[in-house]
């Protein structure tokens, strides 16, 4: 055992503390037993006794310490919490088990690297058999293949089981025995918090804990999982049932549209300009790209201003629609707009010009083009009326159909993609159609409700349509988020419903860096005044890099996240994010030094003298670094919260105890999904 004001802690080293222990007891029994032996008297044996016992106790105790914390080397303890067993409080979030991370730990990490001290780290030679045993024997008949299938049970009266499939290093961990319960304070989360950490180590695990909570505390919960994790959808579900709000759950799934509500991209904006940037922003904008983007979005914007003027709901089959035939809706907009700028008789005059048109006498682009249109066209000109939609319509339509096709090429591809398939029910919804129950979400209205939301992009299917959609939507929680730090979110309520809380609005973005955008920086920039608290979830920071196409906007995005939890990480340079914040504190080391020197005196009876001895050094160390990071088993994180702190936790794992609540299956979703659509929705049918 360490003592306090020692300058050393040897904990990887046999228990001797047992042998004192065992011997204080051993001579306690004899006092009790045989007094006279020990040459005492009854009374003064029994005291004896007593206070051998308690000093046997205090040893024990100590040679458990070191028993404990050396097989938690190579094993930790297993830590598993049911779904109905994780902590919710309307103050703390919880994050796991763990303690917080201080000299003491990276000293003891530093000690296990000695190669004195290995036997207490590796696994016993009887472990290391067993396990050769078990793949020598795994295609043998009778009883070594029984012997076998023994050897690889996870039981307790097994000695030599395997370990858990969670790699790493325990010791990591294991520098540490005196566990608790690691929470964040909920003002923390408007900070935002970055998880990061390579593929299968835990990453949704953690997800589920945090949404989990969020979804018992009552906060509006927003879910992105751009590969649609079918576990994830299904936790989702059951922690809104067993919350009690079934009711307020909304999932949104490319892959599955039979369960999926709809989505218009673009239907709802403050400003006119957004359907545009929405709709351009999965385009190309490096180089020469950039032009045909800019192109492709005046375009776009032209089509949605006429849209929306003349009263119609953008969506994307409409805006592919006239990107590819613009003749209907000049003609359309003309119709509704001249009425009111020209004289009654106007339509009488443009039948007269279509009359008249010569083809041969048109110029090139308008070759082969509609003569009403044209017509609608000269008469506005000829007669001076004037209109900013119905110019930009009008130019758009004298281009040159070949060059124009060669300027959004880049566009159409893209929307094809959009409008194919059962995708265009979900996201190009028709609000005319009262045969279809599945409600088409609104991010003011839910917010307003404290909806629960899970939305699946399918990004393995199709990743260009999952990644426009997941931009559109992002883009449209910036304008809500813009909406409601102006004017809340009653605005526009009666008065008598109207209040001045803040909503909580919890936002989880697994696999960041597949969604992420140029909508996403103001979100977390400025959308904390709103409520919105971001948890974004990735697997290196390279992936954000390369997804944005600059560095000092990843930079940007970096610095918006106040709360770092790193688990194991593959890449150097996304481990040095949090080793690079961190102190550096003082480590112990040991130098054994030996020595002789020879007498050169004859007439000395001394010929040489030799001595041994133990230096203590003190050298400067980070608190860990990217190795440590690096070799964390599954589970398991360094955590910087509050400020700086550095924690180490390890969540827990998921209970193998069925939950009820837990769909088992596609069907069991639909089936609630139908369930809740119909009430809420078509409340009249039932």
């Amino acid at each position: 055992m360490n003592k306090k004001g020692y300058p050393l802690e040897a904990l990887l080293r046999p228990p001797i503390e047992l042998w004192s222990s065992l011997c204080a007891f051993g001579t306690a029994g004899i006092a009790v037993l045989a007094p006279w032996s020990l040459m005492m008297t009854p009374a003064v044996a029994y005291g004896t006794a007593f206070l051998l016992t308690i000093f046997g106790i205090k040893r024990g105790l100590e040679a458990l310490h070191i028993i404990r914390y050396q097989r938690n080397m190579r094993k930790m303890p297993e830590y598993i919490l049911s779904a109905q067993e994780i902590p919710v409080s309307q103050y703390r979030l919880f994050l796991g088990k763990g303690f917080l991370w201080q000299q003491q730990h990276t000293q003891r990490l530093r000690d296990t690297l000695s190669p004195k001290v290995r036997k207490y780290i590796d696994q016993s030679a009887f472990y290391k058999l067993a396990r050769q045993l078990e793949v020598r024997w795994e295609h043998k008949s009778g009883g070594l293949k029984y012997i076998s299938e023994l050897l690889r049970k996870n039981a307790w009266w097994n000695p030599v089981k395997p370990l858990p499939a969670v790699g790493g290093k325990a010791q990591i961990h294991a520098v540490e025995m005196k566990e608790h319960n690691v929470t964040m304070d909920l003002r923390e989360r408007v900070g935002h918090s970055l998880v990061l950490g390579t593929t299968r180590v835990g990453k949704t695990r953690l997800a589920e804990i945090l949404i989990t909570q969020d979804i018992a505390r009552g906060d509006t919960v927003i879910v992105f999982d751009p590969k649609g994790d079918a576990d994830l959808m299904k936790r989702v579900v059951a922690e809104a049932k067993r919350a009690g709000r079934s009711d307020d759950l909304y999932v949104f799934h490319l892959g599955y549209p039979e369960i999926s509500c709809r989505y218009n991209a673009i239907g709802n904006f403050s400003r006119i300009t957004e359907i545009a940037s929405r709709t351009t922003n999965p385009l190309p904008s490096e180089g020469s790209s950039a032009a045909f983007k800019e192109f492709a979005w005046r375009f776009v914007n032209m089509i949605s201003v006429a849209l929306v003027k003349m009263g119609i709901r953008p969506d994307y089959q409409k805006i592919t629609r006239y990107i590819t035939n613009i003749e209907p809706l000049l003609i359309e907009y003309y119709r509704q707009w001249l009425p009111d700028a020209a004289p009654p008789e106007w339509e009488k005059e443009t039948l007269n010009i279509a009359a008249n048109i010569n083809e041969r006498d048109l110029p090139f682009a308008l070759k082969g083009r509609s003569h009403e249109a044209i017509s609608l066209i000269r008469y506005a000109k000829e007669n001076g009326f004037y209109d900013p939609i119905a110019d930009g319509l009008r130019s758009a339509f004298e281009y040159d159909k070949t060059y124009f096709d060669k300027i959004v090429a880049s566009l159409l591809p893209l929307m094809e993609k959009l409008i194919s398939g059962k995708v265009a029910e979900l996201i190009s919804p028709d609000y005319s159609d009262t045969d279809d129950s599945r409600p088409i979400i609104d991010w003011r209205q839910i917010i307003r409700r404290k909806g629960i939301v899970y939305i699946g992009l399918d990004a393995l299917s199709d990743m260009a349509v999952a990644s426009a959609v997941g931009n559109s939507m992002f883009a449209d929680l910036v304008s809500v988020a813009g909406e409601i730090y102006k004017h809340g979110t009653d605005f526009g309520m009666p008065e008598e419903d109207k209040t001045d809380k803040m909503p909580t609005i919890s936002l989880h973005a697994d696999e960041f860096n597949e969604l992420i955008g140029d909508e996403f920086i103001p979100l977390l920039n400025k959308a904390g005044g709103a409520g919105f608290q971001v948890t974004a979830y990735t697997q290196t920071w390279s992936d954000v890099e390369a997804r944005i196409g600059n560095k000092a906007k990843a930079g940007q995005v970096s610095g918006n996240f106040n709360t770092l939890i790193m688990m194991r990480v593959k890449e150097l340079e996304t481990a040095e994010m949090l080793t690079n914040q961190v102190d550096t504190c003082e480590v112990t080391t040991i130098m054994e030094v030996s020595g002789v020197n020879d007498s050169g005196d004859p007439s000395s009876s001394v010929d040489f003298t030799s001595n041994n001895e133990d230096r203590i050094s003190v050298t400067e160390s980070p608190l860990i670094s990217p190795a440590t990071i690096m070799a964390l088993p599954k589970g398991q994180a360094f955590a910087l919260l509050e400020g700086g702190n550095l924690w180490k936790i390890r969540t827990p794992l998921p209970s193998k105890l069925d939950d009820d609540l837990l769909p088992k299956n596609l069907q069991e979703i639909s089936k609630e999904m139908s369930r809740r659509y119909l009430t809420n929705d078509h409340w009249w049918v039932s």
